[in-house]
């Protein structure tokens, strides 16, 4: 493997839309959401370990979630867990990450990867990963790892690359999230991809990005070189950190930089970022139900998604089209047209709940 490859995998987000699984205690990238047997931090880690020496992959991720990274990858030292004392988004995070990746490989060049996202084909991920390590080492080029849309989803980002022989494509501009007309007419134009939130880039030209959009961060943490891989570097990270911008690496780095590329990709996909679209990449019965975990029996129901604790019998009656998820505290029973409103639901229900 080439020692030159590092990985960081983001792991710090609370998944809130994954509720009740998904709590801030142990959020949905400690869980086997998919029912495979493993966590999905866990896949993604192992998903790295093809391309990349174990050694050089790091788990960024908050303080309160320390054992539980080392409980899922028993296999890493505490020296690969970069802890954020406090949230700050996805920017102050990767400033962290390429500052001291630099300090142990001056030539490193890096992915950073959600540790909460389904691929399918691994093979093909692998391939990708590797294509981009090697145009971010011959290039200062910041690179993003593009989707090729197979419908036209609302909840993503997208990517405008410009027409080009060559197969990784300029990135002409970023659009947020639009609206399905917007969207249907991108799918129509045939040249946007979704934002997968995968970035590549060598460490010398994402920090020579942060110099010239971000200074301001890069003076707070950049203080710490020094300290970087020493016994002095969380006490440092701990009295700095929280005076980051709380921004993105989207909206701070990628949406001004002039060096942006990207790289179209199938290797299917998925961001599990709601309970629908975990349904959506589940095995499912002739009737559309999708089952994890339970034992379940369906009369004149369609179209429902099952999680509860290992072998719980379950018998759904007719019921079309549900969200159906027990923990061993709690019950949701939700329509699926009703996912987004989760985030919302599970707030008042805690707030209820510890009121009665």
């Amino acid at each position: 493997m080439n020692k030159n490859y590092y990985a960081v995998i983001m792991a710090g987000g609370v998944g809130s839309r994954f509720w009740p699984v998904s709590t801030q205690d142990n959020p949905k990238q400690f869980h086997d959401m998919l029912g495979t047997g493993k966590s999905l931090i866990q896949n993604t880690f192992e998903r790295l370990l093809k391309i990349i020496p174990k050694k050089n992959i790091m788990i960024a991720t908050n303080q309160r979630y320390k054992s539980l990274v080392l409980s899922h990858l028993g296999e890493i030292e505490e020296c690969q867990i970069l802890l954020e004392p406090v949230m700050r988004n996805t920017a102050p995070c990767v400033l962290y990450s390429a500052l001291k990746i630099r300090d142990l490989n001056p030539d490193a060049v890096m992915v950073l990867a959600p540790s909460d996202h389904y691929i399918e084909n691994e093979e093909e991920f692998v391939r990708n990963i590797d294509t981009a390590f090697k145009a971010c080492e011959k290039q200062d080029i910041l690179m993003t790892l593009g989707i090729r849309p197979s419908n036209p989803n609302t909840g993503y980002g997208y990517i405008k690359w410009e027409p080009s022989e060559t197969e990784i494509k300029k990135v002409q501009k970023f659009t947020e999230k639009p609206d399905l007309e917007t969207a249907k007419q991108f799918l129509k134009e045939g040249d946007y991809l979704w934002n997968a939130g995968i970035f590549v880039w060598s460490v010398k030209s994402i920090l020579s990005a942060f110099s010239n959009s971000l200074p301001d961060m890069v003076s707070i943490l950049k203080g710490g070189e020094s300290i970087w891989n020493s016994n002095r570097e969380v006490e440092f990270i701990n009295n700095n950190y929280e005076k980051c911008d709380n921004i993105s690496i989207d909206y701070g780095i990628m949406e001004g930089a002039k060096n942006v590329y990207t790289l179209p990709v199938e290797f299917g996909w998925n961001d599990l970022g709601t309970w629908g679209s975990l349904y959506d990449k589940l095995i499912k019965e002739k009737y559309k139900n999708a089952v994890v975990n339970a034992k379940a029996i369906f009369n004149d129901s369609t179209g429902n998604m099952v999680r509860t604790q290992k072998g719980k019998k379950v018998i759904i009656q007719g019921l079309n089209n549900f969200i159906i998820v027990e923990t061993d505290d709690t019950l949701m029973i939700l329509p699926k047209s009703d996912e987004q409103e989760i985030k919302q639901i599970s707030t008042n229900a805690v707030k209820n709940f510890n009121n009665n």
